[in-house]
Formats: C-alpha cells, sequence, structure tokens
C-alpha cells in the first residue's frame, strides 16, 4: 500500500496534538474531515488509544494512503468519502469533530457546510477543531500570509484565507461556541468550538 508522506504534516502533528489533547474528552468518536494522506489521524489515532478515529476526504485519491497509515492502529476506522460542503454525510454522530489546512484551499461553502455539519453531528460539549492560518480583523498576521492569500486566490478565485471573526460568528449560530484560539507555530491557529447543550 501507498503510504504517502507530506512533511508540512510531519512537522505540525506534535504541536497540534499536545494543544488539542487537553480538549479532548477521555472517550469518543473523532472524525476528521480532509484527512489527505492519513497522517494526522494515524497519529492522532496512536497518542489517543481510548478514542476511535475516523479519517475521511472529499475523494477516494489518497484512501490507499489513509488506509496504509492506519494499519496498524485497530481503532483506525477505514476511510470515508464526506463532502463537506453536502447536508448529506456518511457520519452521523461525532464527539470531536476536526479539519487542519482544509477551509482556505476550497469554496466558502465548504466552510458554511463543515460548520453546519459540526452543528448536526456534535452531541452536546462536542468539540471542534479548525487548524490553519486566518485573517484577522480582515487582514493577514504576516507578509507570508498576504502572499499565500494571494496566491492560492491566483489558483482558484474561490479559495483564500478566511476571517476569523466571520467563522466564529457563523459558528455561534450554529450552537457552536468559541472556547479557545490558539496561536500555533508558522502563522496558523487553532479554533476550538464546543456545541452548546
Amino acid at each position: 500500500m501507498n503510504r504517502e508522506t507530506w512533511p508540512a504534516a510531519e512537522r505540525n502533528r506534535d504541536v497540534i496534538l499536545q494543544a488539542l489533547s487537553p480538549a479532548l474528552p477521555e472517550r469518543g468518536h473523532f472524525v476528521e474531515v480532509g484527512s489527505g494522506t492519513g497522517q494526522h489521524c494515524a497519529w492522532f489515532a496512536d497518542a489517543l488509544p481510548a478514542l476511535t478515529f475516523q479519517p475521511t476526504d472529499w475523494t477516494d485519491e489518497r484512501f490507499d494512503s489513509i488506509a496504509a497509515w492506519g494499519r496498524p492502529h485497530p481503532n483506525m476506522h477505514p476511510p470515508l468519502q464526506l463532502d463537506a460542503s453536502s447536508d448529506h454525510w456518511p457520519v452521523d454522530s461525532a464527539d470531536v469533530l476536526y479539519s487542519a489546512n482544509v477551509v482556505h484551499i476550497s469554496p466558502i461553502e465548504v466552510l458554511h457546510g463543515l460548520l453546519a455539519g459540526a452543528g448536526r453531528i456534535l452531541g452536546p460539549g462536542g468539540l471542534l477543531a479548525l487548524y490553519g492560518p486566518y485573517l484577522v480583523d480582515g487582514k493577514p498576521t504576516t507578509e507570508s500570509n498576504a502572499s499565500f492569500d494571494r496566491s492560492l486566490k491566483g489558483r482558484d478565485p474561490r479559495w483564500g484565507l478566511r476571517d476569523r471573526a466571520d467563522v466564529t460568528a457563523r459558528a455561534a449560530d450554529l450552537g457552536l461556541l468559541p472556547e479557545a484560539v490558539m496561536d500555533m507555530p508558522a502563522n496558523n491557529f487553532l479554533l476550538l468550538f464546543r456545541r452548546s447543550g
């Protein structure tokens, strides 16, 4: 099986896990939206054996890689195809919904669908975690992020960095209340939201 490796996922997996771990339940079901190669899901599954992990991606292009990463981990399920912008997801419940580096490389409908999906499948107290670069007060936090935003829009005008305040406001409308905003390496953030009861 072809186990692909993305260097960025190797670099950020430890720091994300360290920041995320205190907010996670002791047991429960963890769904990742946009698993890519499967590296993060496998790393988390290895570190958190009391949780079960469901990787997903919007196409099956990297399912072989995800499955290869997941094979040593009995608590990591085979990948499922999930279009976050759809109203119909292949999972109907979760304790944690996690997505890294997805919302800026997809149309805004993916962000909206991801938040709506979190509102549907997370139970009271469930956690939504979003990792990646964001605008703050409508502006990139660094010149490198401004350049990155321009390059994304050059590839697809529907892509680009999203504003943190807009994400938070839309999440709140769906019953997802802000819990934490964590500064992360390489000008990224980890945004945590808790499903209201």
